[in-house]
């Protein structure tokens, strides 16, 4: 076989301070080019003057600084003739340095394989030489660049060999001239980026095979994707131009049915990532997402044009591209990555182990991150401890799972669906018990929210919730502490330990579905306040947003949330207000949050204080311990059903004590054990107040007492590790007071999962109103449900969550239990008839019915009777009822909830985590190492 020729072009664009090193690297290859050529596109740093020195003025080309390296290519192989039948273009950017044998390595593949028309080096990064860039690239249906590298991975041969890929980049790229004369060589619609993917897709079409060599090496600095020159091919911003011609060139060579899901799956995901970069405050970036598909969309014929430039080969190329297309669970993945990345305060970017655009901070010096996106989760100790407690849970909630209707104790039998919470929330007149104009409990929005998020099913939704609340407690707390227990092993322990105190058992148990959400919340509200009153304005500022919007969920659920959360913020303004600038208008702004987001609602509580001590849910005396006992307090037992006995957390109570004996670190002592004080004497403030004849429950008080606990504990655990190295009696003591302290959580979750959910709450719970009553009341009849004492009247349906809460007139309610006790009494006279006007037809009484109640309801004229059985009794009117028309709402009803969703967003928009800065100094740059073998 005949020597190939090979003809060498380098193009240069202010690319100054790597020129040299390519120059020299190119002049020392083992094998050497036949031809050198040089194009600079009007360089204004002296780039032209040294490919002259180096190539000879003969052989260099001078172009426009909006010529594109496609134009400086072609502009030479307009002047240079063929040389022969097997004549190869080796393309080199002026960033890009190859290794002494690449050349030689990239002809050695395409002697071995003759249907190789391109091939590509492995691309190293040119200031970290041990960094993989690239080995042949890919892309998903929605144009994502992807290597197949994990971010930062470092090159140890792992991907050694010859491999066939989808797209080399043309850095470095070996082609053969014959086919890219055919195939019209790069495209002038692509001045930059995208335009080695769209040749390498269309060679790929026409038979030919496109490789990555491993063996051949390159080194290369990415100056136009990382921003390090400016560029003049466009106008247009780089990450604008990268994101339309990925989405251009994937819909030009993709046959017409996956084109058209690729255009689906685009509009789809340039919605969400401009959601995303306006709520993570990168308004430049959600425009260039949005400009990008805009100008595909407004050129259709552009796209037909290309489109028709590429059929030959299309359909039947595809076979074989497809299988080299980015998978879905890559897509998955990079998604992902993409939220956490968001979630973390980093901003709504790509995964750089994906390798989109290289930032700032990918130029510093660090550690590979660990491979497998699956396996390095599932190591991490917050995930175990949360699989743990899910673990846990699970078995401890076993006599709850499987159940038709989860429900009581305080919480309603869950029916109804996101939809119908939608329209119980949003509606002016509920026309639920006697009917009401009033607004509805805001946490029904929260719960409607969740329960849409569930695709619409209210019971996975309460589900997640309040059974799932042990996990995500100990998720909450493991991740609010991060910055405050340094220590891993204490903060697994202290959130391990929060997440089963008895608060968390007897919520379970007492089916307390608001207890339960703001437990999950409020080792949260001790990270962002401790944000609020530590970082400098901007961080500081957003947590006080962040911090104001779940305080308004908490205070949603659980109202007492509110003044509790109020007395500590004001004196921590007080007392770091003359220290910190700005700390005293962050808490304004938390504490403000709430009573905006909250009104008319939060008025009505003002007006009647006593419902601030109830939560979301029924108020049942039952759920209530009658006098709480002092070891209880201690404990951290709120009373009621489901708790453990005291013996459970005696181990967090010594160790807690036993922190009072650390001669350092008083300053955290004190301000524990003073949240933990605090909490306590709310707590028995609470337990001793009567509200609608039933003590208050004093869980979410024993909430506060037990983060303060725990992060007191936490953040002195590394003094028992000293104390244990001092050896002797101060080892045994460390050693006792760990004993103690992992007895909690280890004895917490033994006695749970032993004797299980031990509390009113069932998965069986019946429903509230007869089959047979619905059936009767379906076209707008109301039924009086009595159970013993107590009746509620209902219309139709089973009540929804929250509806039970909804205030009523004193007035109607008495005079309508007035005629309800007549009519069960048998007094007889006009209760029926008053019944009738309130639009009651059916009495229905909860079971077990009493004989003798039953024959007082037979023996009345007024009352037919429909069903008696032990399941209970159902009896109709036979007076002729009134339907009650509806009351009008309120006029500013509709506008008020417009407001409050507009108030919600832009408060969730100003408490999102902005992208964070890298430190860098845009325009000032290291100084460029060489690489090796590189002189």
């Amino acid at each position: 076989m005949s020597r190939p020729l090979v003809t060498a072009i380098v193009v240069a664009h202010d690319g100054g301070r790597w020129l040299g090193d390519t120059l020299r690297a190119l002049a020392g290859q083992s094998r050497r080019p036949e031809r050198v050529a040089g194009v600079d596109n009007g360089s204004r740093d002296g780039s032209a003057d040294l490919l002259a020195q180096a190539l000879g003025a003969s052989n260099v080309l001078t172009l426009p600084r909006s010529a594109s390296f496609g134009d400086a290519v072609a502009e030479v192989l307009d002047r240079l003739p063929p040389c022969g039948q097997d004549e190869w273009l080796w393309l080199l950017h002026d960033d890009c340095a190859p290794d002494r044998r690449a050349l030689e390595a990239l002809l050695m593949a395409a002697e071995q394989d003759p249907k190789a028309a391109v091939l590509g080096p492995k691309l190293r990064d040119w200031l970290d030489r041990r960094r993989l860039l690239e080995l042949g690239v890919t892309v998903g249906l929605t144009g994502r660049r992807d290597t197949g590298l994990e971010p930062r991975e470092f090159d140890q041969g792992q991907h050694d060999g010859t491999r066939e890929v989808l797209s080399v980049s043309t850095a470095g790229m070996l082609v053969r001239r014959d086919v890219w004369e055919r195939l019209g060589g790069l495209d002038p619609l692509f001045p930059l980026f995208r335009d080695d993917l769209d040749l390498c897709w269309r060679v790929r079409n026409a038979g030919h095979r496109v490789l990555a060599v491993a063996s051949a090496v390159a080194w290369h600095a990415e100056a136009a994707a990382r921003r390090r020159r400016r560029i003049t091919v466009s106008g247009d911003h780089p990450r604008r131009l990268d994101r339309r011609n990925a989405m251009f060139v994937v819909m030009a060579n993709l046959p017409f049915r996956v084109m058209v899901w690729a255009l689906l799956r685009n509009l789809a995901g340039s919605a969400l990532r401009t959601l995303l970069f306006l709520v993570g405050k990168q308004p430049a970036n959600a425009l260039d997402e949005m400009v990008a598909l805009g100008s595909i969309l407004a050129h259709p014929f552009r796209l037909l044009k290309a489109r028709r430039a590429r059929r030959e080969g299309r359909k039947k190329g595809f076979i074989r591209i497809k299988r080299l297309l980015t998978p879905p669970g890559a897509a998955y993945r990079r998604l992902t990555d993409m939220v956490q990345s968001f979630l973390a305060g980093a901003g709504p970017v790509d995964s750089t182990g994906r390798h989109h655009h290289s930032t700032p901070e990918d130029d510093e010096d660090g550690a590979p991150a660990d491979t497998g996106a699956v396996k390095g989760f599932l190591r991490r100790p917050g995930v175990v401890l949360m699989i743990a407690l899910a673990v846990i849970s699970l078995a401890a909630e076993r006599s709850l799972l499987g159940g038709d209707r989860l429900g009581g104790g305080a919480l309603v039998p869950v029916t109804g669906g996101a939809g119908d919470l939608w329209r119980f929330y949003t509606e002016g007149f509920h026309d639920i018990g006697l009917g009401s104009t009033d607004w509805a409990p805001p946490y029904v929005a929260l719960l409607a929210l969740a329960s849409t998020l569930a695709l619409g099913k209210t019971w996975l939704a309460v589900s997640v919730l309040l059974l799932g609340s042990v996990p995500l407690a100990g998720a909450s707390a493991y991740l609010a502490t991060r910055h405050v227990i340094p220590a891993v092993p204490a903060r697994a322990w202290a959130a391990g330990t929060y997440a089963l105190l008895p608060v968390a058992t007897g919520a379970i148990a007492s089916g307390r579905l608001g207890t339960a959400v703001v437990f999950v919340l409020v080792p949260v509200y001790a990270a962002l306040g401790t944000t609020l009153l530590s970082r400098e304005r901007r961080p500081a500022r957003r947590a006080a947003w962040a911090l104001g919007l779940l305080l308004a969920v908490g205070t949603a659920f659980v109202p007492l949330v509110y003044p509790l959360f109020a007395v500590l913020g004001v004196l921590a303004a007080v007392a770091y207000g003359g220290v910190r600038r700005g700390v005293v208008t962050s808490m304004v702004i938390a504490l403000a949050v709430p009573v905006a987001l909250l009104l008319p609602w939060l008025a009505g509580l003002v007006a009647d204080p006593g419902r601030i001590l109830l939560e979301a849910g029924l108020h049942d005396p039952a759920l209530v311990a009658a006098g709480l006992a002092p070891e209880s307090l201690l404990a951290l037992s709120p009373g009621g059903p489901g708790l453990p006995p005291f013996w459970v957390t005696a181990g967090l109570v010594v160790t807690a004590l036993a922190a009072l004996l650390m001669r350092r670190q008083r300053l955290i002592v004190a301000i524990g054990w003073g949240v933990t004080l605090y909490g306590v004497l709310a707590a028995v403030l609470v337990s001793r107040i009567s509200v609608e004849g039933a003590r208050a429950w004093p869980g979410v008080p024993l909430a506060f007492a037990g983060t303060g606990l725990l992060v007191l504990v936490g953040l002195t655990a590394h003094r028992l590790a000293e104390l244990r190295a001092d050896g002797g009696l101060r080892r045994i003591g460390a050693s006792l007071v760990v004993a103690a302290a992992v007895s909690t959580p280890i004895l917490a979750a033994g006695y749970w999962v032993a004797y299980g959910v031990r509390g009113p709450l069932t998965g069986h719970a019946p429903g509230v109103l007869p089959a047979l009553a619905a059936w009767s009341t379906r076209h707008g009849e109301r039924t009086l449900v009595v159970k013993g004492d107590a009746f509620t009247v209902l219309h139709g349906r089973t009540p929804l969550i929250g509806e039970a809460e909804l205030p009523v007139a004193s007035e109607g309610r008495s005079k309508m239990a007035d005629a309800a006790r007549g009519l069960v009494g048998g007094r007889g006279g006009t209760d029926a008839a008053t019944l009738a006007q309130h639009g009651i037809a059916m009495l229905a009484v909860a079971a077990p019915v009493p004989p003798p109640l039953a024959r007082s309801l037979d023996s009345q004229p007024s009352l037919e009777r429909m069903s008696l059985s032990e399941a209970g009794g159902l009896w109709r009117l036979t007076e002729p009822f009134t339907r009650v028309p509806a009351r009008p709402a309120d006029v500013l009803h509709a506008p008020w909830l417009w407001t409050q969703g507009a108030l919600a967003l832009v408060v969730l928009v100003l408490a999102m985590p902005g992208r964070r800065g890298s430190g860098a100094v845009e325009g000032v740059e290291a100084a460029v190492p060489v690489p090796a073998g590189v002189r």
